[in-house]
């Protein structure tokens, strides 16, 4: 297990995030690799709970927000939001 995936589950528990916010963070992780479409789409169907919605919006709103070496933040954050409205369907 790499030790980026140990220091991410450390921060889940000391934080006390939700199951919401723990897709999210893992799928805008600083891991090379982009955010797989199963975890993509679990976090899309989150979205329809409203407390969950509020919960994903808010971390993506984080990660928006993170610069320098957490550039991956910001580019996965963009690729999960395009992801949520291309497939999300609105009302």
């Amino acid at each position: 297990m790499p030790s980026s995936t140990i220091r991410r589950s450390v921060k889940n528990m000391v934080n006390n995030y939700s199951d919401a916010e723990k897709k999210v963070r893992e799928s805008t992780s600083n891991d090379p690799w982009g955010p797989s479409s199963s975890l993509m789409s679990e976090v899309a169907d989150l979205t329809y709970n409203v407390v969950a919605f509020s919960e994903i919006m808010s971390m993506i709103w984080r990660r928006l927000n993170d610069h320098g070496k957490n550039w991956r933040h910001v580019y996965k954050a963009l690729t999960l939001l395009d992801y949520l409205v291309k497939v999300t369907p609105h009302p």
